[in-house]
């Protein structure tokens, strides 16, 4: 009987060790924001801020922890917020993308966020992108 209690024991504490969840789905917080379009000129030069808007429809990506491509993609509302929902405690890379007037044409605009408590909403503010 003590056998089987040690051995109980011991596959209790291996198995919360190694159940440790990294960075990504599956947890009770979240990671709001929202997307701000400034048009520019064709050479972005001039700021033609009476065209500024909400950034409706944008794409914004999620990258989980250290894993080298974005796990998720949501797009922004018509009021151009955004939220990532049923995240575990980590670091979450999150990304939108930028007209540019590099060779590209487009540059990541990006800001890394921590989850460090259960049921925790973060606020990863505001991405302003070009247009």
């Amino acid at each position: 009987m003590k056998k089987a209690l040690f051995i109980f024991s011991l596959f209790t504490v291996v198995l919360s060790v190694s159940c440790k969840k990294p960075a990504g789905e599956g947890g009770n917080s979240s990671i709001k924001g929202n997307i701000w379009v400034e048009e520019w000129d064709a050479t972005f030069t001039v700021h033609l801020s009476a065209n500024d808007r909400v950034g409706m429809g944008e794409d914004v990506y999620i990258i989980y922890g250290d894993d080298v491509s974005y796990g998720d993609k949501i797009e922004c509302s018509y009021d151009g917020t955004f939220e990532f929902k049923y995240l575990r405690k980590g670091t979450y890379t999150i990304y939108v993308y930028s007209k540019d007037s590099g060779p590209s044409g487009t540059k990541a605009i990006v800001k890394t966020v921590d989850i460090t408590g259960k049921k925790q909403t973060v606020d990863a503010g505001q991405f302003v992108i070009k247009d």
